[in-house]
């Protein structure tokens, strides 16, 4: 396998590396209690996913 013959400066990798930062998650809000959530995923905050109760969120056990 080939190698390389000279080393590549830290300008050249920073480059390549440049469109590999993580962006930040997408998220809607609730209609229920307007908190932000996942897309298509239930709300931590009330336990609702589209329009139904899910979880019971509050209730002592």
């Amino acid at each position: 396998m080939p190698n390389p013959k000279k080393r590549h400066s830290r300008t050249r990798r920073d480059k390549r590396r440049s469109h590999d930062a993580l962006s930040t998650p997408a998220t809607s809000i609730c209609p229920k209690c307007g908190e932000a959530k996942l897309p298509h995923n239930v709300c931590l905050k009330c336990g609702s996913y589209r329009g139904r109760e899910i979880l019971k969120i509050g209730e002592s056990v």
